[in-house]
């Protein structure tokens, strides 16, 4: 995760991505399809060595059926079915989710039988080539209790696609959402990558030449705060909090909101404000409650990767396109209360990617 490898996996993917933004010429649309399966195709180059074209109607259906899951597990029906799970069956919302579930493994048990046939033990294309070269090694050892199965590959691989793709897609939409109504900013990101990156194309190393860029990115993980409720945790020992006794084994969710928007942590916790991650020299400084990825053993496992695919998209995003709202529409226009699922996404809207270089010949 977030290896040299991975970023020329992005940054040939940035290409794809442009090239559609493009194609609007500046007239508004909606970015949310494109973002997702840029970001979804990272995973995909990841997972199975190779990228999806996005028009490709498989890849189209299990983005969007990984998507729709990510909203309804943050549904109130979902957590309905959390306390009464013998409710399952009676409930049109989890009966979508079991069916969505079930078609995207159906779907990556066929991409994984083409790799299979294909297979090379001396050379591995991704992460499902090197999982089947252990089963095969394992199988041939007789072991007994392996995790390396099938049910595991196919569960697995479903897991990265939507803990992968929704997230960091979810956040880059708050980011082009977050430079239309706040313009002013993004004039300074850009000035800053006019004059830092010269014309080049961004890659990870400029990150600390940048540091007004890397706060703004900062901010807006902050501000979007993408994953209020964390994902579950477990006390791994009897805990003492703030007078309360927490029995080892006891299930917890850590509020990530407390600390992104604590009061006592953040001069401005809700306002959009990169100035929180700027010391007073203009460099990058770190906070200690700045935690989008969560803390401890569980983690965000990807997050080194995220965390170049942000910075990577994002620059150049905005190295090469100047987001604003549509035709008629005011910044103020702009709406800021998410939609509510596991994650916290945009609500939908559309945006115009004027291409700065036609802007400056004009």
């Amino acid at each position: 995760m977030g290896k040299k490898l991975s970023e020329q996996k992005i940054l040939d993917e940035m290409g794809y991505l442009r090239e559609v933004f493009e194609k609007f010429q500046g007239n508004p649309f909606d970015m949310h399809e494109p973002v997702n399966y840029a970001v979804s195709n990272i995973i995909s180059a990841i997972v199975y060595g190779k990228r999806f074209e996005y028009e490709d109607p498989v890849f189209q259906g299990m983005v969007e059926r990984s998507n729709q899951n990510i909203r309804i597990l943050g549904s109130s029906v979902i957590q309905i079915y959390n306390m009464c799970p013998f409710l399952g069956p009676w409930l049109k919302t989890w009966r979508t989710l079991m069916e969505n579930m079930d078609s995207n493994k159906r779907a990556i048990k066929k991409l994984v039988k083409v790799l299979q046939k294909t297979l090379n033990p001396l050379e591995s294309r991704g992460f499902i080539d090197t999982f089947l070269i252990q089963k095969e090694s394992i199988q041939e050892s007789e072991e007994k209790d392996s995790h390396f199965h099938e049910q595991n590959l196919l569960i697995t691989v479903a897991n990265l696609f939507s803990a992968g793709t929704d997230t960091t897609a979810t956040t880059l939409r708050w980011g082009l959402m977050l430079m239309a109504k706040y313009p002013h900013i993004q004039d300074r990101v850009q000035k800053e990558i006019d004059q830092k990156l010269a014309g080049h194309q961004p890659v990870s190393e400029d990150r600390k030449n940048l540091p007004y860029t890397d706060a703004v990115i900062h901010e807006i993980q902050r501000l979007g705060n993408i994953v209020p409720l964390n994902v579950p945790h477990m006390t791994s020992c009897d805990v003492t909090f703030n007078g309360y006794l927490i029995k080892k084994g006891t299930c917890v969710l850590p509020l990530l909101t407390s600390v992104l928007w604590d009061e006592n942590e953040w001069e401005t916790p809700n306002t959009f404000n990169p100035e929180h991650f700027l010391d007073e020299k203009g460099q990058l400084r770190k906070r200690d409650a700045f935690m989008p990825f969560s803390a401890g053993r569980r983690m965000c496992p990807g997050e080194s990767l995220a965390r170049m695919e942000l910075f990577l998209f994002f620059t150049s995003l905005l190295q090469h396109f100047r987001f604003t709202p549509p035709p008629g529409v005011s910044e103020d226009d702009l709406d800021l209360t998410p939609v509510v699922g596991l994650t916290l996404s945009p609500s939908p809207h559309k945006l115009c990617a004027i291409s700065r270089a036609e802007r400056q010949q004009n």
